[in-house]
């Protein structure tokens, strides 16, 4: 009997979280197309003459439509990946990489963008190449969800530090932010498909709290694992083991597509982090 009432008691909360989580993804879509919708009406205002807007106060409403609209799709490809990840049809395409190169190029590759908003971005690894069974694509989305994440944490003057260590028959990925950290009883809550844990307390923070879920799916995929470390008030740590195997198939150069493609990959991923 007290087995079945944990259960039950289980779905409840299960059934709650997918209530609040639906109800936020509501929120989540109608507010960029808000946005969207009233940034369209005062440009199309301006071309009838009905107002005259200056140049640089246009540039402003197309940015702000271009930012809402990769919003919009981030919000659309993660409830997409969900979706295929629990109907078991996301498959990795695994060949094997030099993992050094593969996080440190994401890293780099949006160190400006994190410089921008006055918060240091610290890549270190105790091995220059290391050697692994990996999706590099996959890997991508997880750095830049993770860095992504910390960004919306860590006031102005912080620091985010990416590492990695090599244990031999495994890899070890830290995230690590001086943000203002989780409070102790949510962290277990953080990877729940269906929840959002707000590190703030006050839901001003964007996001349709399915990302982290997806990370730890994506990790999983791979065979490992992903871990969490906070201290509220003081950041926040994530840690990520991956084995150090190999396929059969030989060794590929990383090409991270330093082009069109990353960039909007990344304002993609970046685009619920208001500049």
């Amino acid at each position: 009997m007290e087995e079945e009432d944990k259960l039950l008691k289980k779905l409840q909360e299960i059934d709650k979280m997918k209530t609040e989580f639906f109800a936020n993804i509501s929120h989540e879509l109608r507010t960029p197309i808000n946005v969207i919708l009233s940034a369209t009406q005062l440009l199309t205002m301006d071309l009838h003459g009905q107002l005259s807007m200056h140049h640089d106060k246009k540039e402003i409403y197309y940015n702000s439509i271009k930012q809402n609209s990769f919003r919009l799709i981030k919000i659309i490809n993660n409830l997409i990946d969900i979706t295929k990840l629990e109907a078991g049809y996301y498959k990795l395409s695994c060949s094997n990489y030099n993992i050094v190169s593969v996080v440190e190029n994401i890293t780099l590759s949006i160190a400006s963008y994190v410089e921008d908003k006055s918060i240091d971005l610290i890549f270190d690894t105790d091995i220059e190449e290391k050697i692994i069974s990996c999706d590099p694509e996959k890997i991508e989305r997880i750095v830049l969800n993770l860095i992504s994440n910390a960004l919306k944490f860590t006031n102005p003057g912080g620091c985010i530090m990416v590492t990695l260590k090599d244990l031999g028959d495994k890899v070890k990925l830290y995230v690590k932010d001086t943000g203002v950290g989780i409070p102790e009883d949510k962290l277990e809550l953080i990877f729940e498909r269906f929840s959002q844990v707000d590190r703030t307390l006050e839901r001003n923070k964007d996001g349709s709290g399915i990302g982290l879920s997806l990370v730890k799916s994506l990790v999983e995929l791979h065979g490992g694992k992903i871990d969490v470390k906070s201290t509220f008030g003081q950041g926040c740590e994530f840690i990520i083991t991956l084995p150090a195997i190999l396929t059969s198939e030989k060794i590929n150069t990383y090409e991270n597509n330093l082009g069109d493609n990353l960039v909007e990959r990344i304002n993609i991923e970046f685009s619920d982090i208001y500049k």
